[in-house]
């Protein structure tokens, strides 16, 4: 019996085999992702039932629901599905690159670096500027470091042991950084800085959404495609270039991929740390380590975690909203205990 299903673009020259497992996983998660957010939306100070949401989504309820949903709700939901994937995926990219399984915009000062210029445009430039260039800041922020990541890392070639030491340095440089830049600002701007250092989707519009849709709909298929260059790399540089990969100009490619969906995630819902830690570790122990399989898999799973933890920052302690970042973080530590225990085991 068949237990691959082959997908090819033959325009393109690619062509790699997709195990049924992967394929039957992929769907049964899409359609946990759908069920979270329908189920999600009706949760609140005001229950919709599940039949109510589907009608007001598409234009058929109550003229309340549809008020609440469409501008309150539904936004939000479809942030975190969108922030969570794109965090999911660009952890699973820097993991799948650096060959190291604690990689993650995180770990590597991407999102550190999306929080300094975040920080400080909150603290420094005391209302000068619309709040509307805080995503554009915190972009260029996460871009800034990821340059300078690879820059300090390059020594005729960049090794993933080198990108991932220099990156530790970064992480903790811009978390100095950020902290300082607390310290020396005024009262009323360090809570709204903590807020978005914690990471929170509250009051998520459309124009959010419109922020972070194009880069996480174009980069995953795009970093999806370059999934045979991630396997190989898995073998080392040299096996990887005798077999004729470009080693070098797909790890940049593959970093920038990572940083720019890590980096529009950061610019529109603070520093949700632990999902692009956590969610390729659920994915392989799901499909395996290929990566093809490991990056649609970690993106779903990913955005159902955001979705969760946005559904009960919400719903466990009303009437406070409580930031997504506290739920993910929460889920974190306990989620490395046990792979720690497991490990140790396992030996």
């Amino acid at each position: 019996m068949m237990q691959h299903v082959p997908v090819r673009f033959r325009r393109r020259g690619i062509s790699f085999l997709l195990h049924k497992r992967t394929v039957v996983t992929t769907f049964v998660l899409l359609a946990a992702c759908i069920l979270i957010a329908v189920v999600s939306t009706g949760m609140g100070e005001m229950y919709i039932s599940p039949a109510d949401v589907i009608r007001s989504v598409f234009g058929m309820g109550a003229e309340e629901h549809s008020m609440v949903i469409q501008k309150l709700r539904l936004p939000r939901i479809v942030i975190s599905l969108l922030v969570g994937s794109s965090l999911a995926a660009a952890g699973a990219i820097l993991q799948g690159i650096i060959r190291n399984p604690l990689s993650s915009p995180d770990i590597m000062g991407v999102t550190g670096g999306a929080s300094v210029a975040a920080v400080s445009f909150l603290t420094l430039t005391a209302g000068a500027f619309s709040i509307r260039w805080l995503p554009v800041s915190a972009m260029l922020g996460a871009g800034v470091v990821s340059v300078v990541l690879y820059l300090l890392a390059w020594k005729k070639g960049v090794t993933p042991i080198r990108l991932i030491l220099v990156g530790i340095g970064m992480s903790s440089l811009t978390s100095a950084a950020t902290t300082m830049m607390i310290v020396f600002s005024e009262n009323k701007d360090v809570s709204q800085a903590y807020l978005w250092l914690t990471g929170s989707v509250y009051a998520s519009n459309w124009e959010n959404v419109l922020t972070v849709l194009p880069w996480t709909m174009i980069l995953i298929p795009l970093s999806f495609l370059m999934a045979r260059h991630v396997n190989i790399g898995q073998l080392g540089d040299d096996v990887a270039a005798s077999a004729g990969s470009r080693v070098e100009r797909n790890r940049l490619v593959l970093l920038f991929i990572s940083v720019a969906l890590a980096g529009s995630a950061v610019s529109v819902a603070g520093g949700i740390g632990f999902v692009g830690l956590i969610a390729p570790h659920m994915a392989r122990k799901l499909v395996g380590s290929s990566f093809e399989s490991v990056l649609p898999v970690s993106a779903l799973l990913g955005g159902a975690i955001v979705m969760l933890a946005d559904l009960a920052g919400r719903t466990f302690f009303l009437p406070l909203d409580i930031p997504v970042g506290v739920f993910t973080s929460a889920v974190g530590a306990p989620f490395f205990i046990y792979l720690l225990y497991t490990k140790r085991n396992s030996k």
